[in-house]
């Protein structure tokens, strides 16, 4: 990198993952660098800056000097993910529908079943119940009945509920949840107890604690799920927001002066002290998808698969036609939530995950369990007793033990080449290196074949979709998951360690609304259904531009995109439905986008016009511009890339060791081809290129793995 250019940042992005937390820093040309530094999960502050100095120092700066020019801020973690997970948020009170004060020890019986493999599924031994998030005890129920029509069935008894919220205030609590039956339709009963609640607080003085109305926050079809989601707003995202506001002060006092916001489940960023943090609760991956999604519109790529293979999870999704699957009740954490999600499926496997031979079968079990941040047994600082991915790939020569992170972290091969001995080689009777190189090849066959489902269950052809791979240990494993897969093409950006990062600082600055409203769709009698969403929309849309005011954006700067969740009448599946622009109220050309999508997922025969169309919920997205990123864009070469070193690396393709060309990334120039077996480094991460294959770097600094011709 060329340190004699003055820069002039504008934008930085961050992903604190599991392992690493990566930064991107985006300057007012568009160009971009990649910081990396080892994730601090009990500070998070000092992985973010030590993130951020190693990105900055590759254009001869430093905060101090760089973040007053910065007007944009993005975070994405895992820390309220973690903090449900561990069961480490606050103590919650709950007020539901007399009758239902044991509805989160029930549970639904799908929930219950989440997370768990269909071995488990198979044997109810194994089966459980989550442990609730709010203890029987602080689940009050209060009289009173809403209708589905949103008519009041039963008058709301109002002095169960001012007892219900005194017993809560004595126990303690610290935030108080509200989620009555078929609030959705009518609001009235909960925001009356919210009054209440008010009241009683006022009479007893002292510091208030926050109420979550669910009618308010989450205002969705599906009490269940909507009743999670809501806690998790007063039991892991209110927590959350001390959190952020800390890594906030942090880049303030370093000398930053924007406001730092945070990717959300919908594929936007809201501010921090958004009502509805909970939707930030997964969004590194979403901060990937959303990437690819950039990179294939500036690439011309209509149908993409989107691979990022981190310390802890290999996370897989689809961009078709420039459009994101939104789940509107996606499951984290064994939990069913009504928060609108890209969608992402999830498997426990990444570089970090543990490998153990099971004493039972004497066969290898791969994660779910992970060492995160602490690597493996090669890192002896980190404490790790079991063997990693990452070892193997040490003992395998793929990775170079004095460069790992560019030499920041130095990992002892003796160490990891014991460990693999004694826990793997040694109990299934195999040399060591036909031990780890086994264990690898099967890590990649769990992901490949986790890849082509997601395409071939939709009932797609992979000749039609190109996959992106990301993610700190995706270029590492990249060759292995997409051989004989078919795919029309296999891109791997030279940025993919820090590419959820720079997903987040291509995000939109945006919030998302949803609201049930049940309608009957007739385009021959269209009747007042196009007010009623003009009307719908409305309420939504205001919510938005309030939304953005209270940040500073002013309300003519605000976009709305208007959608509709829809389906044949009759039917259980919805699809979610973009209103084109032009005109937005006009049902025919709703219908049609219904059956041209409709056709898409279920095939043309499946169209069933004649049972007439239902919408389900309307929903808006509100967004204001901000600063994106824009590619590289180098000269071609026409002379061959020059390695750097060759090392000794066990290739599974030959069965062997075979002394292998080590170019340095950096080093390597858009046009070049780097034919396998091969290894390309960088600080953040390593490009295997196996016997057989081929790596060409195009002038957007991407490279596209091929087949070798000869």
């Amino acid at each position: 990198m060329d340190v004699t250019i003055r820069r002039s940042p504008r934008v930085i992005a961050y992903d604190a993952g599991g392992t690493m937390t990566d930064s991107f820093l985006v300057d007012s040309d568009g160009a971009f660098v990649v910081g990396k530094a080892q994730t601090t999960p009990d500070d998070e502050s000092r992985g973010l800056l030590a993130s951020t100095d190693d990105a900055l120092a590759q254009w001869g700066t430093t905060a101090e000097q760089a973040f007053p020019s910065i007007v944009s801020g993005v975070f994405s973690g895992t820390a309220m993910l973690n903090r449900l997970l561990e069961r480490k948020g606050q103590q919650v009170g709950c007020i539901v529908s007399a009758g239902l004060e044991d509805y989160l020890r029930l549970e639904r019986g799908l929930q219950t079943w989440l997370g768990m493999t269909y071995s488990d599924r198979l044997h109810v031994t194994t089966h459980y119940h989550n442990e609730p998030l709010v203890p029987r005890s602080r689940m009050k129920g209060v009289r009173g009945r809403i209708d589905v029509f949103g008519n009041e069935a039963i008058p709301l008894y109002e002095e169960e509920a001012r007892a219900a919220a005194s017993a809560l205030l004595d126990d303690g609590v610290q935030g108080i949840v509200v989620c009555l039956l078929q609030s959705f339709v009518n609001p009235a009963h909960e925001r009356r107890v919210g009054e209440i609640i008010a009241d009683v607080q006022r009479e007893r003085g002292g510091e208030p604690v926050p109420v979550f109305l669910s009618a308010l926050l989450y205002p969705l079809r599906g009490d269940f799920p909507r009743l999670n989601s809501t806690l998790i707003e007063a039991y892991a995202a209110e927590p959350s927001r001390h959190q952020l506001g800390k890594l906030e002060r942090a880049v303030s006092d370093a000398g930053a002066g924007f406001d730092l916001r945070v990717m959300a489940a919908h594929g936007g960023t809201i501010a921090i002290d958004s009502n509805e943090l909970a939707r930030t609760l997964v969004s590194g991956p979403i901060g990937g998808v959303v990437g690819a999604r950039h990179l294939a519109d500036e690439l011309g790529v209509d149908r993409a698969v989107c691979s990022d293979i981190g310390g802890t999870s290999f996370d897989l999704a689809l961009v078709n036609e420039g459009e994101l699957t939104i789940r509107q009740t996606p499951d984290i954490g064994r939990f069913l939530l009504n928060l609108p999600m890209v969608e992402i499926e999830s498997i426990g496997a990444g570089t970090g995950s543990y490998v153990r031979i099971d004493p039972s079968s004497n066969r290898p079990e791969i994660g779910p369990d992970s060492a995160g941040a602490r690597i493996g047994t090669a890192w002896p600082e980190g404490g790790v007793e079991t063997v990693t991915v990452t070892d193997l790939n040490l003992v395998l020569g793929r990775l170079n033990a004095e460069y790992f992170l560019g030499g920041a972290v130095t990992l002892d091969m003796e160490r990891a080449r014991a460990a693999v001995r004694r826990q793997i080689a040694d109990p299934l009777g195999l040399d060591l290196e036909q031990a780890a190189g086994g264990i690898v090849d099967l890590f990649e066959e769990q992901l490949r074949y986790a890849a082509l489902a997601r395409v071939l269950g939709k009932g797609y052809s992979t000749v039609d979709y190109t996959l992106f791979c990301y993610g700190g240990g995706g270029p590492l494993h990249v060759g292995g998951y997409t051989r004989g897969a078919g795919y029309a093409d296999v891109l791997v950006p030279t940025w993919a360690a820090g590419f959820s990062a720079f997903g987040c600082a291509c995000a939109d600055f945006s919030y998302r609304f949803d609201q049930t409203y049940a309608l009957d769709v007739r385009p021959d009698r269209p009747g007042d259904v196009g007010e009623r969403l003009r009307d719908a929309w409305g309420a939504l849309a205001e919510r938005g531009v309030e939304a953005f005011t209270r940040t500073g954006v002013d309300a003519g700067d605000v976009q709305i995109r208007r959608l509709v969740r829809m389906q044949y009448a009759g039917q259980l599946n919805d699809i979610e439905v973009s209103a084109p622009d032009e005109r937005p109220y006009d049902l025919e050309a709703l219908v049609e986008r219904f059956e041209e999508l409709y056709a898409q997922i279920y095939a043309t025969g499946a169209s069933s016009p004649e049972l007439g169309y239902a919408i389900t919920a309307v929903a808006v997205i509100a967004s204001a511009p901000v600063e994106k990123p824009v590619l590289p864009d180098e000269p071609l070469v026409d002379h061959p890339a020059e390695p750097k070193a060759t090392r000794s690396i066990w290739w599974t393709e030959t069965g062997r060791a075979v002394e292998t060309p080590v170019f340095e990334q950096d080093d390597v120039r858009a046009g070049q081809r780097i034919v396998g077996p091969a290894i390309v480094e960088s600080p953040s991460t390593t490009l295997a290129v196996p016997p057989g294959r081929t790596a060409d770097l195009d002038r957007h600094r991407i490279f596209h793995l091929g087949d070798s011709k000869d």
